[in-house]
């Protein structure tokens, strides 16, 4: 790659201008929205439901809270929130209106309108005023974020004091057996779901090697810790294929 002076960075394993990156999530999940779900459940053999529920064991959400689910994409966090709270709002925003779009069908559904907001935005530069939310919520969305620390900054910054961070996303197994295991299947069978299931499977190749180019849970447990949170901790969710990072503004 010829050198313009750019800052670069990476898109799956493919080296980018930063300033193409968003664009190019976009593409991605404007490609699968419809199938979104259904994926998730065939990826993951539905294991994906059982970390959201431990995600909300341990965020405990109460009456009244309010929520910003960042990269909220069809609103499954938020559901689970707001059923788990009894009451409260949640504003699910991310960067993919078709995401979104598919989250507001399931909102009627589920006749929830009136507790949701939707909103189009980046996760580096949110549209809402400091000190203004209870909970922060991204779920398998930090990773797609150009500069994921900028989005953790930003979280902060959005959060009352005494406001509490919960991120959900792919990790490292750390047992090197077990991880070239997962990567055996993540390589040679999601890229071909994704082509039955959703007709694309560039998008799920993607995904993929997304996960590979995270930060380990240590790693990424710094960076929560670098923007302000305190009281932080991880846990890892089917021996690390995942791992919840916790942290509060205190």
């Amino acid at each position: 790659m010829q050198d313009t002076g750019e800052d670069t960075t990476h898109f799956g394993f493919e080296t980018v201008p930063e300033a193409e990156k968003a664009g190019k999530v976009q593409g991605v999940f404007t490609s699968v929205a419809s199938k979104y779900d259904v994926m998730n459940d065939v990826m993951s053999v539905g294991i994906h439901r059982i970390w959201k529920e431990a995600m909300m064991d341990w965020l405990a959400p109460r009456a009244g809270q309010k929520l910003l689910d960042v990269a909220g994409g069809t609103g499954d966090i938020s559901f689970k929130f707001l059923k788990r709270a009894g009451s409260g709002h949640s504003t699910v925003l991310d960067i993919t209106e078709n995401m979104l779009i598919e989250g507001r069908k399931r909102a009627e559904t589920a006749q929830m309108v009136d507790n949701l907001d939707w909103v189009v935005g980046d996760a580096m530069a949110l549209p809402f005023a400091d000190n203004s939310f209870d909970v922060y919520t991204i779920s398998f969305g930090i990773r797609n974020v150009t500069r994921p620390q900028e989005a953790l900054n930003e979280a902060y910054r959005v959060l009352r004091p005494g406001g509490r961070l919960m991120v959900l996303e792919f990790s490292q197994i750390p047992v090197p057996l077990a991880q070239k295991a997962y990567d055996l299947y993540s390589f040679n069978v999601i890229p071909r779901m994704g082509q039955m299931i959703a007709n694309d499977r560039a998008s799920y190749q993607y995904l993929v090697e997304s996960i590979r180019k995270f930060p380990d849970q240590e790693t990424f447990l710094s960076m929560v810790q670098q923007a302000g949170f305190e009281n932080t901790s991880y846990r890892n969710l089917s021996l690390g294929i995942a791992a919840l990072h916790s942290g509060w503004k205190i």
